[in-house]
């Protein structure tokens, strides 16, 4: 599809970086040529950006959470290898026609053939166009197809009755599988299983040891003695040592301690471990069996089948089912009739089929045939869901693969201004918004490293409807002075959805020259706010004191009087000053009206020189605000911003004083607009502003006095400089 020979990469230059610019599809078809140091980015996370998740899932082909080169290229490579033309992945859009579907070498089932079977099961057959909808909604795709390729049948995909209790009879014995549709169902494996059981079974039912004149007494006596071998040889072997030495009876027989320890069970049952433990019945020399009477009551009703199954076998007589006892030669007897049905019943395959007869088994194997053949009937399917899957991949690539490409290889759609994938929306705050703002994971993580952009950053907490989220916007124009922490605005996400946002870290830096300008003033008058609150507070302080003091001695003083006492001395009220006070502010008055006389002057004898003088001055103050602000705002970057929430930015990402204004815009008035100038509240000056005005005036007569502009237009009396008026003009003038 696309030549071997070099390709022409085109360019263009944002923010100092030259990036490259997709024109058409062979530029996402050979994005693997393109020097990766040429890449804005190196690897992005796969979650947290605006790009669908799935997409991003499936690029992610080591699902490590994120996106790098080799993975990106393999995605833009496999794109356009199942496309007839790769410009179609300029065009965007989430339906594609299916005559753009490329048929790749070696496919069993090629993919637009796969999507002409889902358009008709969708009933949308004869349509020439597929949608992402037609592939991902797969509850109604599922639903149109009778197998879904999991190897999973419910009995809900046959109407054959036996099939359906067969099915279900197996989900019974051996668990069931869910399938796509979620619904239970047997899959191979437990089919195989069931059927391997089943025959071991019934082959076992039908093998040697069962014969005899009554197959189902035998089975009855067999599985009657089989169940007490154990406890009847315990009781045999003790009474047997009994009778060889008397001595041991007591030692035979549970203890007193035994019976105190059982009773001593706060919930003693008849079918409890100790008391299956004890002897069938108590131990003495030469003693037969108990059947019915004077037994162990856990084995009570084991030993009454042995005396209804069992005991019948040893006589031919009537009688025999009504003996209540049995001797040790007699179940010696016993177990050698039964011996070759006893082999048999030990042979029995372990299976959990136990419950189901002999009929049912065999009906079970006769439908083997017909449900592997359902199985193998669903399992068919399984390709077409893997070619639905590529389907979906397709469409997923064909709609994101070029915003991936333009928000990763450059930063096209953020320097045009088109919503970076990045951007998680728009902050409204302090009469601003901000455009680029960031989601972060942890904003203590993030500060540092972002810190380093040189822009001046706010993280703000979003909540909304329970949701919580934290996004860190950059304030790149404005002045900062009334950002602080605590301060609530309105966050807007890229659906548009608004959130509440507070700030809670705010890093500082200049937003631009101008703003570096006015700062040491601003700084200087919040110094002289504070300094004079802080005074003002403590001489606060002081008159409460002397106050509170003042008011105490006068009750003392009334409480004397009252009792006769002589009257105290007069009290000196706070804030009375003494001569010698008056006359020390006086001499420091005059001292510094002094200074600020004799600086004027000076300043007055500049002459022409004034206004640079002025300049000066104001340079002297502003200049290193400007000069640093100056030096950030050629640093500021948006690469530490988009390293610290996990990207790996190749280069330097600049914002400049133009783009940021763009990122950051101030309120302004529409442009036609009108406005109503008489403020009812606004604050009244009286004389300060005519004042002002004619000190202004005044200082700029005096300044062209000194700098000898009146001498023309003032009489002589008035005039600086006379002589210079008065002059002849020189000859040829």
């Amino acid at each position: 599809m696309v030549p071997d020979e070099a390709h022409t990469w085109q360019f263009f230059r944002a923010g100092g970086v030259d990036q490259v610019l997709i024109r058409n599809g062979t530029d996402i078809a050979r994005i693997g040529q393109l020097d990766q140091k040429l890449w804005v980015a190196l690897a992005c996370p796969a979650s947290g950006i605006e790009i669908d998740p799935r997409t991003l899932a499936l690029i992610d082909t080591d699902s490590d959470g994120r996106i790098r080169p080799p993975e990106l290229i393999a995605a833009c490579e496999w794109a356009c290898r199942h496309l007839k033309d790769p410009d179609v992945l300029m065009q965007g859009g989430d339906t594609l026609a299916l005559d753009a579907i490329a048929d790749a070498e070696g496919e069993a089932v090629p993919l637009a053939e796969e999507a002409r079977r889902i358009l008709q099961l969708r009933g949308k057959e004869g349509a020439d166009r597929i949608a992402l909808a037609d592939v991902t909604d797969r509850s109604e795709l599922l639903a149109a197809m009778r197998f879904n390729g999991d190897g999973v049948v419910p009995p809900e995909s046959t109407d054959d009755e036996a099939l359906q209790t067969l099915l279900r009879r197996i989900m019974k014995t051996h668990g069931a599988a869910r399938d796509r549709k979620g619904l239970d169902g047997v899959d191979r494996k437990r089919a195989e299983t069931f059927f391997a059981e089943a025959k071991a079974l019934h082959d076992w039912q039908s093998g040697e040891g069962k014969d005899g004149a009554d197959g189902t007494a035998m089975l009855a006596a067999a599985q009657a003695v089989g169940a007490l071998r154990e406890k009847v040889d315990d009781f045999f072997a003790r009474c047997r040592v009994a009778a060889y030495d008397p001595r041991a009876v007591p030692a035979l027989n549970p203890s007193l301690e035994d019976y105190e320890t059982l009773a001593a069970q706060p919930d003693l049952r008849t079918q409890s471990d100790g008391i299956a433990r004890l002897p069938l019945a108590p131990i003495a020399a030469g003693r037969t069996l108990p059947l019915l009477r004077g037994v162990n009551p856990a084995w009570a009703e084991a030993l009454r089948t042995l005396q209804r199954d069992a005991l019948p076998l040893l006589a031919a007589d009537a009688d025999a089912a009504e003996r209540q006892e049995i001797g040790e030669a007699d179940w010696r007897a016993l177990q050698e009739r039964l011996a070759s049905c006893q082999r048999w019943l030990a042979a029995r395959p372990a299976t959990q089929l136990g419950g189901l007869s002999a009929t049912e088994l065999a009906d079970s194997l006769a439908l083997q045939g017909p449900l592997m053949q359902l199985i193998e009937d669903d399992e068919r399917v399984e390709p077409h869901n893997a070619r639905i899957a590529e389907l979906e991949k397709l469409l997923r690539f064909q709609r994101d693969l070029l915003t991936l490409v333009n928000n990763f290889v450059a930063f096209k759609d953020f320097y045009r201004r088109e919503g970076a994938i990045f951007q998680a929306g728009r902050l409204y705050l302090d009469g601003r918004s901000c455009d680029l703002s960031v989601a972060v994971a942890d904003a203590a993580k993030h500060a540092p490293l972002a810190g380093l952009a040189k822009a001046c950053l706010a993280y703000c907490v979003c909540t909304r409807k329970g949701e919580k989220m934290t996004v860190v916007s950059a304030f790149t124009a404005g002045d900062t002075d009334f950002l602080f922490v605590g301060r609530n605005g309105v966050f807007y996400d890229r659906q548009g959805r608004d959130w509440d946002a507070t700030i809670t870290k705010v890093i500082e830096n200049p937003t631009s020259v101008a703003q570096a300008f006015f700062s040491p003033y601003k700084k200087f008058l919040r110094m002289i706010e504070e300094q004079v609150a802080k005074r003002a507070a403590a001489s606060d302080t002081v008159a409460q004191g002397s106050l509170g003091s003042l008011a105490s001695t006068i009750t003392t003083a009334d409480k004397s009087l009252a009792a006769g006492a002589k009257p105290p001395e007069p009290v000196k009220l706070p804030g009375r000053v003494d001569v010698g006070t008056v006359a020390a502010i006086g001499v420091a008055l005059g001292s510094i009206s002094a200074v600020l006389v004799a600086v004027f002057s000076k300043f007055v004898d500049l002459g022409q020189w004034i206004p640079i003088a002025v300049l000066g001055l104001v340079l002297a103050i502003s200049g290193p605000s400007m000069l640093i602000a100056w030096l950030k705002l050629r640093q500021r970057s948006l690469g530490p911003i988009l390293d610290a929430s996990g990207w790996a930015i190749n280069g330097r990402m600049h914002v400049n004083v133009r783009l940021g204004g763009s990122l950051s815009q101030t309120a302004h008035l529409p442009a036609h607009a009108s406005r109503v100038l008489r403020d009812p509240y606004a604050e009244r000056h009286r004389m300060t502003g005519a004042v002002a005005t004619l000190v202004a005036v005044c200082a700029l007569l005096v300044l062209a006095w000194r700098m000898d502009w009146l001498d023309g237009r003032l009489p002589p009396a008035l005039q600086r400089n006379p002589a210079a008026v008065s002059a002849p003009a020189p000859p040829g003038a």
